[in-house]
């Protein structure tokens, strides 16, 4: 995670990651979700917390859903509903229910279909934020698969030489296995920068970095400048002629296989919520699993040995940053800005809950 995102040391709130744990689950409880959900739920957002996707874990998110529950905008108890079931294809209606307490099940049923067919499919729709994709996508290591994941963001993209809102940010997470070597996990938005970096930017009173918004009529912000009102967020690329229409044709992908592959619309035309894609590939089904998994150790240390650029010191590919801020965290506890402790002692004794939080 960039520098200008984070936390200044001298102001950060460390908490273990057991004690916050415990707070997002009885958080969650006390708004009426069933303990296991309750549980799966704060696995995502403390598998964000503690790998530094800060836009996704806690700071930003427990409060837009207890906002969402509060609203009764968010079902606390949903029943998802398998609609098809075709060999490797099969789809879910979520029942309106929040994406962090369903979505494991969906790609832990990918991958188990995935053994028997060699690639899986599932979808859903009707359903609610999902948190990081990366943490979806990780799920196929254990089962030595390659794991795949998207979802519908909010909307809040233009198209390359656009002004309109017409895409969402929709992430797409990646994750292979590897044998000796940390694993690749790739998670981004389909937007210069995540949507939820722009709150942690307003909490820490930062500048966005140019080509990651327009103002309000479209041109594209090509400065350091604060956050302006009435923004929109430009494609992944920033501009056409640094390649935003590749970051366009990326978010159109996903607005298609997860929204329109469902039957629920894409972009504007969205219908019943948010819509999830979860995919799995059984390396054993394409070649030898040890052959892969050694020729992706091979890999990874090229990458990691490349000659650095002038000024730079070292070549990392997606999850060394993230496996290096978990050893940290796990060992230091997580940063947390003072506003984000705050909330969650306020919102806790609103709800009549004990918090041990610092």
């Amino acid at each position: 995670m960039l520098d200008r995102f984070k936390v200044p040391d001298d102001i950060a709130v460390r908490v273990d990651q057991a004690v916050m744990r415990q707070a997002v689950e009885d958080i969650f409880k006390a708004l009426d979700m069933p303990e296991a959900e309750a549980e799966s739920s704060a696995d995502v957002l403390l598998y964000a917390d503690i790998r530094g996707i800060d836009s996704h874990g806690v700071s930003n998110m427990m409060r837009a859903y207890v906002a969402g529950f509060r609203a009764e905008q968010i079902n606390p108890a949903p029943s998802a509903r398998r609609e098809r079931d075709t060999l490797g294809a099969i789809s879910y209606d979520c029942d309106n229910g929040l994406g962090i307490a369903q979505s494991r099940m969906f790609m832990e049923e990918a991958c188990e279909r995935a053994k028997k067919t060699g690639v899986a499919v599932v979808t859903a729709y009707n359903g609610q934020h999902y948190g990081p994709s990366a943490y979806y996508a990780h799920l196929a290591l254990p089962h030595d698969m390659i794991g795949i994941s998207m979802t519908t963001g909010g909307l809040l993209v233009t198209p390359t030489q656009g002004a309109e809102r017409l895409l969402g940010l929709n992430p797409i997470g990646i994750a292979a296995p590897s044998d000796t070597e940390v694993p690749f996990i790739f998670d981004a938005s389909m937007s210069s920068v995540a949507a939820n970096k722009i709150q942690l930017l307003r909490r820490v009173d930062g500048n966005v970095a140019p080509g990651w918004i327009s103002d309000a009529a479209g041109s594209p912000v090509m400065e350091e400048s604060p956050v302006l009102e009435g923004f929109m967020m430009l494609p992944l690329g920033g501009t056409r002629e640094i390649g935003s229409h590749k970051g366009f044709g990326l978010a159109m992908l996903v607005e298609i296989l997860c929204g329109v592959l469902t039957g629920t619309g894409g972009g504007p035309f969205r219908r019943q919520g948010t819509a999830h894609y979860f995919m799995a590939y059984d390396v054993g089904a394409f070649c030898d699993v040890a052959t892969f998994k050694k020729d992706m150790d091979e890999y990874l240390r090229a990458l990691l040995d490349c000659k650095p650029a002038p000024g730079e010191s070292r070549v990392v590919y997606p999850g060394i940053p993230e496996h290096e801020a978990e050893l940290e965290r796990r060992a230091e506890g997580i940063p947390y800005h003072p506003e984000v402790i705050e909330w969650f002692k306020r919102t806790m004794a609103d709800l009549g809950i004990t918090d041990d939080l610092p």
